[in-house]
């Protein structure tokens, strides 16, 4: 068993060990959680870069004890160019790859932006952006060892993706997928931190860079122009708030599932969740049934917020917690249809020595986003867009000017011990449940956070990397359990330990005193960093 790391002045976690640090140097000079969260950001952007990027979105939850606002949420997701038409594609999806893929804005730069904004006008922040971007310009220019889950998802994906505009001159160095340990390199990807250090985060949407990029993307076949990144901005958003007994659990809004891994906390919570083992055969079907639940909301709902006809509160209200929860038979599985499929993603969490709390999640959607890389900025675009219906009257129907549904929610808890928590998972799907089973696990059985982190998981439908909806569990739980599930009627496919595919979670926790302590995921590459 890992132990926790503990910290006071400062901590952080992330799914690469190089953003962590990132995170610690800029708490070290006195940065806030922040700003040290924009340096982490910027390095995971490059040293896991088929995860996530500058060409991507990204959703934020910030905290601030004794703010006016005791969390402010931060949206810096983009919406479909206005130009786009349905009848612009054939068949009945959108493809997941090339130019017409990459039909979003991309969200990320802009949340850098306006989290900063937070910062400065809230938090005191002083330090330069080109202090907050030097670490990933530095891994960028000068190198970065390549991690076994950028070396394998590059040789996977390699037949689909070398083909399109510039995937190859950035991913397949040498003519084929760089091998784990090698330095990689990404020149271009410096020489636009470096601009942007210099110009500002701004000049991605409305300057020099902007222009460039809306040029390229018309080139690969984006119907994206100038005059859809012009209009980007990120927006301040108050988040969902669930009632839990333990305390108050916060979740990004739509167009994210932030309700989602809500609804399940709030359903574990009505089930008297502790009074089963978290390895057993009650736990894993009380968490996959309420997960049906959820998703059924999700899937009739949740899209653009501003295309939705009922209130996301509305769901967390206890009285339709209490009706969902009587839905679920503690004997036999309810019926299951589709996930909505897999995502790519980062998340990040950061608390300094103030308390102040930051939970981040950010993500370019499939493996390497839509394959498309910008030639003179060396940016991977997202293919977020190609979760859009093209069903006309599906309520993700694909609309010009419209957000794409998000699979990704950061979590943040304020606990009635007086503990702050953030955490997080990547994973399509798999992102709610692995939240519930990080909060149940660590703050309902009080489990420490690695503990939490480390214990074996479940995913109920898709994630990154896997289409079937099975009810997927890692090797480590016992036989009995699995038995007890197909017994019950789940379809079970039993998966290897500590396998990626249940995603790369990590938790933070702030106890009142001010001790600190952090969990990271042994199935990723990351670690927590504190001091």
């Amino acid at each position: 068993m890992t132990q926790p790391v503990r910290g006071r002045r400062g901590i952080a976690v992330a799914p690469h060990a190089l953003a962590s640090q990132s995170a610690l140097a800029v708490l070290r000079e006195g940065g806030n959680a922040v700003e040290a969260m924009v340096a982490a950001a910027a390095t995971i952007a490059v040293v896991y870069p088929h995860m996530n990027g500058l060409g991507g979105d990204n959703f934020w939850l910030i905290h601030e004890p004794g703010g006016a606002q005791e969390v402010i949420g931060i949206d810096a997701c983009g919406a479909a160019a206005a130009g786009v038409r349905r009848e612009s594609y054939a068949g009945n999806a959108i493809p997941f790859r090339g130019g017409s893929a990459a039909l979003t804005v991309a969200g990320a730069v802009s949340g850098w932006d306006e989290a900063l904004a937070v910062s400065r006008e809230r938090l005191g922040g002083r330090l330069p952006l080109s202090r907050l971007l030097a670490d990933a310009i530095d891994y960028a220019r000068h190198g970065v060892p390549v991690t076994r889950s950028q070396a394998r998802n590059t040789e996977t994906k390699r037949a689909e993706l070398e083909a399109l505009p510039g995937f190859a001159s950035v991913f397949l160095p040498r003519g084929a997928a760089p091998a784990p340990g090698s330095l990689f390199f990404q020149p271009r990807m410096a020489d636009t931190l470096d601009h942007l250090a210099r110009a500002g985060l701004d000049d991605f949407y409305r300057g020099d860079l902007g222009q460039r990029m809306a040029e390229e993307l018309a080139a690969s076949g984006s119907p994206l122009v100038r005059a859809d990144l012009q209009a980007h901005r990120a927006l301040r958003r108050d988040p969902l708030m669930l009632q839990h007994r333990h305390g108050r659990v916060y979740n990004m809004p739509p167009p994210t599932q932030g309700l989602v891994s809500l609804i399940i906390l709030g359903l574990l919570d009505r089930l008297d969740i502790d009074r089963h083992d978290p390895l057993s055969a009650d736990y894993v079907h009380a968490a996959a049934e309420s997960v049906k639940q959820a998703f059924a909301v999700r899937d009739r709902h949740i899209t653009d917020p501003a295309h939705m006809r009922v209130q996301a509160e509305s769901f967390l209200e206890p009285a339709a917690l209490d009706a969902m929860a009587a839905r679920i038979s503690m004997s036999r599985a309810a019926p299951w249809g589709a996930g909505k499929g897999p995502a790519d993603t980062v998340w990040l969490g950061v608390i300094d020595g103030q308390g102040r709390a930051v939970s981040l999640i950010q993500s370019i959607y499939h493996e390497f986003g839509s394959g498309v890389v910008l030639p003179s900025s060396g940016i991977a675009w997202q293919n977020r867009g190609a979760s859009f219906s093209l069903d006309p009257t599906h309520i993700n129907a694909l609309a010009p000017g419209k957000k794409p549904f998000h699979t990704l929610n950061p979590g943040l808890a304020l606990l009635h011990d007086g503990r702050t928590m953030v955490y997080g998972n990547m994973g399509g799907d798999g992102q709610p449940q692995s939240q519930s089973a990080i909060f149940t696990r660590s703050v309902v059985y009080g489990m420490d956070p690695q503990a939490a982190v480390e214990a074996p998981r479940w995913l109920l439908g898709r994630t990154w990397g896997q289409t079937s909806d099975t009810l997927k569990l890692e090797g480590r739980f016992p036989p009995a359990t699995v038995q007890a599930l197909r017994d019950r009627g789940h379809d079970v496919e039993v998966y290897g330990d500590f396998d990626e595919t249940f995603g790369h979670a990590g938790c933070l926790f702030r106890a009142a005193g001010g001790a600190m302590e952090g969990g990271f995921d042994p199935r990723s590459d990351g670690a927590v960093a504190a001091f």
